[in-house]
């Protein structure tokens, strides 16, 4: 099954993110071993700027398919992004993929 991860950043995370984020990308690209697989992933930008040093974040989705919710949550629950404080929320949920048809 498919599920979301939307995650918002934490007030002035910005150094924590520079600062986590070859592990960050590791747990990405590791991601086969909890069972999961990437649809998409990427940071929110703040604003619309193609620069994203300029734009900023405002937080991180990603679409990956689970076997189980439980298993979506524990894989974000280790992201290094999570555990060094970048985000100040998280939602895990399942995902129904209407448009384009499956």
């Amino acid at each position: 099954m498919l599920y979301i991860i939307m995650a918002i950043d934490a007030p002035n995370s910005e150094a924590i993110r520079r600062a986590t984020l070859a592990p960050h990308m590791r747990h990405l690209e590791n991601i086969t071993a909890a069972g999961g697989h990437i649809v998409l992933a990427g940071p929110c930008l703040a604003n619309d700027s193609p620069d994203r040093q300029i734009a900023g974040y405002f937080g991180s989705l990603l679409i990956a398919e689970f076997e189980s919710l439980e298993k979506a949550q524990a894989w974000s629950d280790a992201d290094p992004f999570v555990t060094a404080g970048v985000f100040s929320q998280i939602f895990v949920k399942p995902f129904r993929q209407v448009v384009p048809a499956p």
